[in-house]
């Protein structure tokens, strides 16, 4: 599309005492300030370390319609502190984003998009904020429901031992081609594992439809986890859950980023045209078996 404009946003924080700004790309089809009542979709990225910016960029420029992807405090661009528990912080960064688009541009978010962390930050504003519960779909992708299974990985085991010995584990990930630092009390963890994700069941909205989607080889979150939210949503109405399990694929769905925007955004057009139905997704095609 020749009259798509990306903009780099730096959207200044309220409340971070270090005048952080969150680091975020805008994508349009055409540019247009204000342009208040056009709908947006919003992508969140995961942690540290994950690679989901891989398959998010590449969705962001695919979709057709508005797009602004950004990552939380202490992540990739934007700085801050990063904490394991700090997901109270990154719902917080996610209103201030809100908030700032709607301001300043006039949008309406209309579809949001999660990865991993992004997930389960995405659900909660969802289920607790007035522009959330108008959204019309989501796309959960990766997304962990049992906090506490994030205890039984080997890496994490490793973070306990280094914890008990000197007060914190020092996690030194890879973003972007770069090693970065981050340092991990116990209560991060803690506040990590203790973050309700029960909620779903109760106060997810009616009309949002939702697809689920989830490597089967993810050593990261369990895949079962996407079945807990499939049973979880499934029983709405008029929305629907659409579940996706992908065989082979790891947490960050690596080297099959073009399949799964291809999934999201046929996904997306059955959604547009209103045809979806509560189920796994692609039911009676042949395709890959």
């Amino acid at each position: 599309m020749s009259d798509r404009v990306s903009t780099k946003l730096y959207i200044p924080h309220p409340t971070d005492t270090n005048n952080c700004s969150i680091v975020g790309i805008l994508e349009q089809l055409t540019e247009a300030k204000p342009c208040p009542g056009r709908k947006l979709a919003l992508i969140l990225h995961g942690a540290a370390g994950h690679k989901d910016y891989l398959f998010l960029k590449r969705l962001a420029v695919r979709l057709s319609m508005d797009s602004f992807r950004f990552d939380f405090r202490g992540n990739h661009e934007t700085p801050g502190v990063w904490r394991q528990g700090g997901l109270a912080d990154d719902l917080e960064d996610l209103r201030v984003v809100v908030d700032f688009l709607k301001v300043n541009y006039g949008y309406e978010i209309d579809l949001l998009v999660g990865h991993s962390r992004g997930s389960i930050v995405g659900f909660r504003w969802i289920c607790t904020s007035e522009e959330g519960a108008k959204i019309s779909g989501f796309v959960n992708a990766s997304g962990r429901y049992r906090m506490n299974k994030i205890l039984e990985r080997e890496g994490v085991r490793e973070w306990q031992q280094s914890i008990a010995a000197e007060g914190y584990h020092v996690w030194s990930p890879t973003v972007a081609r770069k090693r970065v630092s981050f340092k991990i009390y116990p209560e991060d963890l803690a506040n990590f594992v203790n973050w309700d994700t029960s909620f779903v069941w109760d106060t997810f909205p009616a009309s949002p439809d939702v697809l689920t989607i989830h490597g089967m080889s993810d050593q990261a979150v369990p895949p079962y986890d996407a079945i807990i939210y499939s049973r979880a949503l499934s029983q709405r109405n008029p929305g629907t859950h659409s579940l996706h399990l992908m065989e082979d694929a790891d947490h960050n769905f690596t080297g099959r980023q073009d399949e799964v925007v291809d999934i999201i955004l046929d996904w997306l057009d059955n959604h547009r045209q209103r045809s979806l139905k509560s189920g796994i997704w692609m039911t009676g095609i042949r395709g890959r078996l």
